[in-house]
């Protein structure tokens, strides 16, 4: 089957139509159980799980029944499991299953995140969204849409077919845009539904970030709004992270959740699936393992990490990914070799390529010369366990590319892995070793 897959360009015409043949079977099958629901959608190039994870946390914090889906994980009405499944967007039987349980359940909303895979093969098919939201646009996934004009284009239909989406009484039609992000004035430009609101950094978002700082155990900062300045403290860090907060807020003021409600969801959530996810340990440093796959992500986390004035060095555990686009991976090289202090480069998910041809193409062109703070490691686990014995109190190691992710795909298929566990066991085995020769 995989054979025949790869014969069929993936904007083929014959690939679009098959995937939209099985969401409309799956749409009459399931009888359209999201009708009922108030329907989020959140899309973009970084920050969807997150934004998608924080909104649906916040709604139930709120009192209301959730369903929600996203590259990370899903759940029903409070009930949450791991996404094992290794995609943003899942067979179109297993999303209209879930939703059916969920609408069973009770369940008032329905966060999905929307990727632009999903839009271009129909895999919202049926879904009528009542809110859209663009978190960013950076490059990713030009192997299907082969410029990045193509690829906004793609994001964009989710607000273009917003206002066109059948409404439900009572449930006003909503954008949300990051106004920081490129091609935000093709989106503000769209039809305009009901309510349409602006976040980010810059003074003229309707929903902004000011006074921000940061700190070893997260993140303070205020949200200003048009009547509004209330002041946050979170676990979750970064600048980015403070961008997904706001976005994760504008929804919920469109939801008219009130403002003391907000403030105690936002402080409520002291970790997001595998996003700069903290692996605890008693030697001195901070491990963080987070799903940071692109030159945009790498920077994002790496200038968070370098923004804690207390820390010693970074150590950078990164790869890329096969069968995906080849073009952004020197340039996550170039963003990792600047901004970390120590670089090992191993593999990630192979899928049909050879693991040490990708390495060479990512590190195509580099300076760094192999043993002078930097190590090709083609062993992912090996890679880890170089990281974490060259550690010294205050370093900080990242382990980039797979977060929560519980499976890594060979060349010979998938085998069970989680960078997590991976690194618990390391650590307790450098731990173990340390007191035997003591």
């Amino acid at each position: 089957m995989n054979f025949f897959r790869s014969l069929i360009a993936l904007d083929s015409p014959i690939r679009v139509f098959y995937h939209y043949l099985r969401w409309v079977l799956a749409f009459y099958m399931y009888g359209n159980p999201a009708r009922d629901m108030i329907v989020i959608g959140i899309t973009g190039s970084k920050g969807k799980t997150t934004v998608t994870n924080l909104v649906a946390r916040w709604l139930e914090h709120a009192g209301k029944k959730v369903f929600m889906f996203s590259t990370a994980n899903y759940s029903i009405n409070g009930q949450w499991s791991e996404n094992n499944i290794k995609m943003t967007s899942p067979s179109p039987f297993i999303l209209q299953k879930l939703l059916k349980e969920a609408k069973e359940a009770g369940c008032e909303y329905a966060v999905i995140e929307t990727s632009s895979h999903s839009i271009f093969y129909n895999r919202n098919y049926g879904i009528d969204y009542d809110v859209a939201v663009l978190t960013n646009i950076s490059q990713d996934h030009l192997d299907l849409h082969k410029t990045m004009e193509n690829y906004a284009a793609t994001k964009l239909q989710l607000f273009t077919n917003l206002v066109s989406y059948r409404r439900k009484p009572g449930v006003r039609k909503v954008a949300v845009i990051n106004i920081d992000s490129d091609y935000a004035s093709m989106f503000l430009r769209e039809p305009t539904p009901d309510i349409m609101y602006s976040y980010g950094m810059a003074a003229n978002a309707q929903i902004s970030s000011q006074n921000i700082h940061h700190y070893k155990e997260g993140t303070e900062f205020e949200i200003k709004m048009p009547s509004n300045i209330i002041s946050i403290k979170t676990k979750l860090r970064g600048n980015f992270n403070v961008s997904n907060i706001l976005a994760a807020v504008s929804v919920l003021i469109s939801q008219k959740i009130d403002i003391p409600t907000i403030v105690e969801a936002i402080e409520s959530v002291e970790v997001i699936p595998g996003r700069l996810e903290e692996i605890e340990n008693n030697r001195g440093f901070m491990v963080f393992v987070d799903y940071a796959h692109t030159e945009d992500s790498l920077r994002n986390i790496l200038e968070t990490i370098k923004q804690m004035e207390w820390i010693g060095r970074i150590i950078t555990v990164f790869g890329a990914t096969g069968d995906r686009d080849t073009s952004k991976r020197p340039k996550m090289w170039k963003v990792v070799d600047t901004l970390s202090d120590v670089v090992i480069l191993t593999e990630d998910d192979n899928y049909t390529e050879n693991s040490l041809k990708i390495i060479n193409e990512v590190s195509m062109g580099i300076k760094r010369k192999e043993g002078e703070l930097f190590w090709i490691v083609p062993s992912r686990m090996d890679a880890i366990r170089t990281a974490l014995v060259i550690a010294e109190k205050e370093d900080v190691v990242i382990i980039a590319g797979k977060w929560a992710e519980t499976v890594q795909v060979t060349n010979s298929g998938p085998i069970v892995w989680d960078d997590r566990t991976i690194t618990r066991k390391i650590l307790q085995e450098i731990d173990e070793n340390e007191i035997m020769m003591g």
